[in-house]
């Protein structure tokens, strides 16, 4: 009879969680162990007991209204191997409030010598405990303005798919949005169990195991919101002029001011300079491009604002880390 003792993991249940990453990080790890052994007809020894804790072990009301059942009450919970942080669904400020309680007891168990783990917008329950002043983090690109302006002290990678920084008792991770959890879930279960494991899970639950950064999926026109008129009136010019040659120079003319003092405000509002903003608008149109249906990319290039096709495709690789031909096949609606 084997003496194992399975890994403990406590998934944290609140209002307005995210419900596929609730139920979705739950069968991950507790299938770990499991399903690639009935697969290959080997003896099942499940490598994670798995829990879902919430204040008064009270029922979780999922952001998408599931409501799902706790386990166990988190006041209860005094150790454990890994604290995992799901997503939230719902605001986030009104999840933060309301939930405000769980922040003494995500302090409490990381006190101890427990990884800590949050997937998307869950770092901002670690951010908030102060768990992430002067260590590195990421979240959900979509999320990036908010938590820097939120969280300041933190060194937010807001283009990785998982960080991973330490801390004086243990690890803290952080996934990037959505699905990014299964990064960091097999990232974990290699942590816990060898990359042989890992590798049994990525097989049977069949996912994709080198995806890169967020870079091929975020959205440039998130970086626009600030008060500056200004700075919005030359973005506004060059999202409408992109395909045309723009020089900074003609900008700053433009709004009567030095190209310095323009570089210096367009750094301060959107931090890039408005050379990295044109680049930034015209891989984004080409982005779109790729994704309608098929065009050559010696096209793409032309209709972006680009002559030299060597250095469009440059410029891509290094905004996208996928190729042009890469993304098409990746993204295009034709390719599905």
């Amino acid at each position: 009879m084997s003496s194992y003792q399975p890994f403990k993991v406590i998934i944290v249940g609140f209002d307005g969680v995210l419900g596929s990453v609730l139920a979705g990080a739950l069968d991950l790890f507790s299938f770990t162990g499991v399903s690639w052994q009935r697969f290959s007809d080997e003896r099942v020894e499940p490598k994670f007991n798995v829990q879902i804790a919430s204040l008064g072990g009270a029922d979780i009301r999922c952001s998408n209204r599931l409501i799902m059942q706790a386990h166990c009450d988190i006041r209860e919970v005094t150790e454990c191997d890994l604290l995992l942080i799901p997503t939230i669904g719902d605001s986030i400020d009104k999840v933060l409030s309301q939930n405000s309680d769980l922040i003494a007891h995500i302090k409490r168990l990381a006190n101890t010598k427990a990884d800590i783990a949050s997937n998307c917008s869950g770092a901002f329950f670690l951010a908030k405990a102060g768990l992430l002043d002067h260590k590195i983090a990421t979240t959900h690109w979509g999320y990036a303005s908010k938590f820097k302006a939120d969280f300041p002290l933190v060194d937010l990678q807001e283009n990785q798919f998982v960080t991973q920084s330490k801390r004086q008792s243990g690890n803290i991770f952080c996934a990037a949005g959505g699905s990014a959890f299964y990064d960091l879930g097999l990232l974990l279960i290699e942590r816990y169990c060898g990359l042989e494991i890992s590798t049994q899970v990525a097989k049977t639950q069949i996912i994709d195991t080198k995806r890169g950064n967020q870079n091929s999926y975020t959205n440039v026109t998130l970086h626009k919101p600030h008060a500056d008129q200004l700075v919005q009136q030359v973005q506004e010019f060059i999202e409408q002029n992109f395909t045309q040659s723009i020089q900074v120079s003609r900008l700053a003319a433009m709004v009567n001011i030095t190209p310095r003092t323009l570089n210096r405000r367009f750094q301060t509002c959107i931090a890039m300079r408005p050379i990295e903003y044109i680049q930034a608008v015209r891989i984004e149109q080409a982005k779109r491009l790729l994704e309608l249906g098929d065009i050559t990319i010696k096209s793409l290039a032309e209709q972006v604002g680009y002559e030299d096709l060597s250095s469009f495709t440059r410029l891509f690789k290094r905004a996208t880390e996928l190729t042009p031909k890469e993304y098409q096949n990746k993204f295009s609606r034709l390719s599905i």
